[in-house]
């Protein structure tokens, strides 16, 4: 149990404030942005070719296919693989719809595999359990910023054929033992929603890949499967999948801080576990030897989560539960055949999980303030 604390001056905290970083930037974003309007050159021009260069760059990958959000990231990759109507793709329950949402738009079924309790991601040791001849694709997500363990997951991909597509929505640039997301399985998948490390001004996202051919095929997917050699002959059926011009401008200047960014949220989390250490309720986040995290989010598990929540919101301190339930329980998964009970991991996270503030431009008074929050709950709960 912690000491008892000294109450603070009550301050506002919020989950996310996107005008402090859009207000240090816009002498350069504005000027890019009335450029491409003035060459009405709307959807991808030059720019998205330029970005999707950088971003494989940086993700150590060869190729970048920009696409009009995160979730049309994942239908793409999944389209371009071929997988669909009677194939399996094994994933989390404990993820953002899209990631299950996107294999079941696709016609396959989603095979749920829990979670490792301590970092949240696919249990890799599961995965392997749940391979049947059926199954085609193993879809990691990379939650919170930190990766799933690849090795193991890539492991049973080589032995038993299968493609790996890692969901990295909220982990661009993160690490495992030296390799970045996006650059171990058959492709990776960011987003680039405005709440993400690398945000966008609306909907974005892009694929990345070593396979240079899969790139090409998805490079026609995403224009309704016109390759434009000769235009408006269509060789099968895509989708409007493609990224505007004016989101490539505004991410492009933005890319150029994200490391700068992602070390500060590196250096927030690292303050917020210093101050919570003895708390006895909270446990931190665990980022494993070898992984380099982006913290999307700060997740912590905490008894009496709903009631926190609501004490910190009176305090005027932001905080989100991702994710409230389980995909094996919602609704339009009912005839996967799941239950309660199923992924007894997955459902605990769905009760004890608590995301705090953790943007870059978050001084370290307001971190202070939303731990002493913390710690007076407890403090007057005990």
């Amino acid at each position: 149990m912690a000491a008892q604390s000294t109450p603070a001056t009550r301050m506002q905290v919020p989950l996310l404030d996107l005008k402090a970083q859009y207000s240090r930037l816009r002498e350069q974003i504005i000027p890019r942005v009335v450029d491409v309007l003035d060459s009405q050159f709307l959807v991808n021009g030059p720019a998205v070719r330029e970005l999707e260069a950088q971003v494989a760059a940086a993700s150590g990958c060869v190729e970048g296919v920009g696409t009009s959000s995160g979730t049309d990231a994942l239908l793409l990759a999944l389209m371009a693989m071929g997988i669909g109507q009677g194939d399996e793709v094994i994933t989390t329950p404990y993820t953002f719809f899209a990631t299950a949402g996107s294999i079941w738009r696709v016609g396959a079924r989603p095979v749920f595999v829990d979670i490792d309790p301590v970092t949240f991601n696919l249990d890799a040791s599961a995965v392997e359990a749940a391979v049947t001849d059926r199954t085609r694709a193993i879809m990691p997500v990379h939650l919170f910023g930190q990766m799933a363990d690849m090795n193991t997951i890539m492991d049973v991909a080589r032995r038993r054929d299968l493609k790996v597509i890692e969901d990295a929505a909220q982990a661009i640039t993160a690490e495992f033992q030296g390799q970045r997301a996006g650059a171990m399985g058959t492709a990776g998948c960011f987003s680039f929603y405005p709440s993400k490390n690398l945000a966008g001004a609306g909907d974005g996202g892009m694929v990345v890949t070593q396979d240079a051919d899969l790139a090409e095929h998805m490079r026609t997917l995403r224009n309704h499967g016109d390759s434009g050699q000769p235009r408006y002959f269509h060789r099968e059926v895509g989708g409007n999948f493609r990224l505007d011009t004016l989101q490539a401008v505004y991410l492009q200047v933005k890319l150029g801080h994200l490391g700068e960014w992602n070390a500060a949220r590196r250096e927030n989390a690292a303050l917020y576990d210093r101050l919570l250490a003895d708390v006895d309720e909270v446990v931190v986040p665990a980022i494993l030897d070898g992984n380099v995290s982006t913290f999307n989010q700060y997740v912590i598990r905490v008894p009496r989560r709903d009631e926190l929540q609501a004490f910190l919101g009176e305090q005027g301190v932001g905080s989100a539960v991702y994710y409230p339930l389980g995909l094996h329980q919602q609704e339009c998964f009912q005839e996967l055949g799941y239950a309660a009970g199923d992924f007894p991991e997955t459902e605990r996270a769905t009760r004890e999980s608590l995301a705090l503030p953790i943007f870059p431009e978050l001084t370290e008074e307001q971190i202070g303030y939303v731990a002493e929050q913390i710690k007076a709950f407890f403090d007057r709960s005990s």
